[in-house]
């Protein structure tokens, strides 16, 4: 008779029925769980060939649709990345070329005052602030501007301002080598073969020596020599020597001021030359007549006369 009763189940215990509830979701799990379906419609579709309204901005999205959206994501950062690397290329390239410190230096016998011309070559970086990066840098105007700022002796710079640093640019000056010099009191004027006067020589001093006798003196017996006199010398120097001789002395005649005396190697008289007519053609007048006359054997006893223009005298 006990195997035909039903088998009693055993009563729940506490510590399964409290578990049971624990594993319940709570309210609050619920509205997290189901709040996009509260008060909101829902757009786009999973289905690939359905298409639907603003699919690229919708709720639910398709793999294509989603595929899209990533291919645009990376291609916009990209973008941002190529854009960001192509300004930290010009900020380099920037920096690379400008020129915050000067370096200048010249191929002169003697070291030249670099200070000097880096001071003036600040300046002039200064009023021109777009000109400190060394492609943009204006070598001609800078070399007029050295010029007029109490540098005569600056021939040239050269174009190519070349890299010495970061933030540094190189200058090559050519510096005026002097043909002539002459001395007034305490003070030295040089001139070069162009006509330029100044008065800071980096080289060797010149060669050819300047004879006054013309006696007109000032204040402690010294002649003051002015640039345009000086610049004329300079010039009877490079045109003589354009056309194939030498100068080496200049004498100032005695009761002028207004004519020159050369005297030429090889040449044993004096080429007088007059500071009233053009260098170039009295250097080519006097060119053709030592010409003439070594051709036909004369020898000038005391000087060789082109002041006038077409005409030769000699004596």
């Amino acid at each position: 008779m006990n195997l035909l009763r039903k088998k009693q189940q055993a009563p729940a215990r506490r510590g399964e029925r409290s578990s049971s509830r624990q594993d319940r979701a709570t309210d609050t799990d619920l509205a997290q769980r189901y709040a996009f379906r509260r008060n909101r419609t829902l757009t786009g579709s999973l289905v690939s060939h359905v298409s639907s309204a603003n699919e690229q901005h919708a709720l639910l999205k398709s793999h294509r649709a989603h595929a899209h959206d990533l291919k645009r994501h990376r291609k916009h950062l990209g973008m941002t990345l190529f854009a960001v690397l192509c300004g930290l290329a010009v900020c380099g390239f920037l920096v690379y070329q400008s020129i915050a410190v000067v370096r200048v230096v010249a191929a002169t016998t003697m070291p030249i005052d670099e200070s000097l011309y880096a001071q003036k070559i600040q300046s002039y970086l200064a009023e021109r602030p777009l000109e400190r990066f060394r492609f943009a840098l204006d070598t001609g105007r800078l070399t007029s501007y050295l010029q007029l700022h109490g540098c005569p002796e600056v021939s040239a710079i050269a174009p190519d301002v070349l890299f010495a640093g970061f933030g540094t640019g190189e200058l090559r000056m050519t510096i005026r080598e002097p043909a002539v010099a002459w001395k007034t009191g305490t003070t030295s004027l040089y001139v070069d073969d162009s006509g330029t006067a100044f008065e800071r020589n980096y080289y060797s001093e010149p060669a050819v020596k300047v004879v006054d006798q013309t006696g007109i003196v000032t204040r402690d017996n010294k002649v003051l020599a002015s640039n345009r006199f000086l610049a004329f010398i300079g010039r009877v120097i490079g045109q003589m020597k354009a056309q194939g001789y030498h100068v080496n002395q200049v004498d100032l005649p005695a009761g002028t001021s207004r004519q020159v005396a050369v005297l030429v190697d090889g040449i044993s008289y004096p080429i007088k030359f007059s500071v009233d007519r053009p260098v170039g053609e009295q250097a080519e007048d006097a060119g053709r007549s030592i010409r003439y006359l070594a051709a036909r054997g004369i020898v000038p006893a005391e000087y060789l006369d082109i002041r006038i223009s077409q005409k030769a005298f000699y004596k």
